[in-house]
């Protein structure tokens, strides 16, 4: 009997061995889909990311960068536009791709989903004040577009923006 368990013992770490791997892997790519389907431009992509915000605990295993910094030196309320939780989901998606390897393959799409809940935003203003919250939308969304990464601005980027303001005397 006991050479039944030594043999049953001896297969089973084999099997777990060779299995390893691939539920290692497996999981890694359980964490990218997770935040895939939590930077799509889709309202349901961004209540689903805010649950997930507002209770960490089912999610403490993928060990996801919740770090933020709103919206950086930007204001996180221009004029009183509510843009901080979308500046968060933002930050999310940034500093988690960068976390996986996925940063360069998914900025748009996060920058992009930005852009979304933006509008958002502002599409709960009423009509008289859209005008103004979708224009700051535009503007922070072409800022992260073109400014969004350090590794994203090239030298040429920096020069057109120096072009592009207006001379201090």
């Amino acid at each position: 009997m006991t050479r039944y368990i030594r043999r049953t013992l001896v297969v089973l770490t084999a099997v777990l061995a060779v299995l390893a791997p691939s539920v290692a892997a497996q999981a890694a790519a359980s964490k990218a889909d997770v935040i895939r389907s939590w930077t799509q431009t889709s309202a349901s992509s961004y209540n689903a990311w805010n649950a997930a915000r507002l209770n960490h605990g089912p999610w403490a295993s993928y060990n996801f960068d919740w770090s933020t910094d709103s919206c950086s030196s930007s204001p996180d309320n221009p004029l009183g536009f509510h843009f901080d939780l979308s500046c968060r989901r933002h930050d999310f998606g940034y500093r988690n791709y960068k976390a996986i390897g996925a940063f360069d393959a998914n900025k748009a799409r996060v920058d992009s989903a930005f852009h979304a809940d933006l509008q958002r935003v502002c599409d709960t203003y009423n009509r008289l004040l859209q005008p103004p919250c979708d224009a700051l939308a535009w503007i922070y969304y072409q800022a992260v577009k073109n400014f969004g990464s350090l590794a994203a601005v090239k030298q040429a980027d920096i020069d057109h923006a120096r072009e592009l303001m207006p001379a201090v005397h």
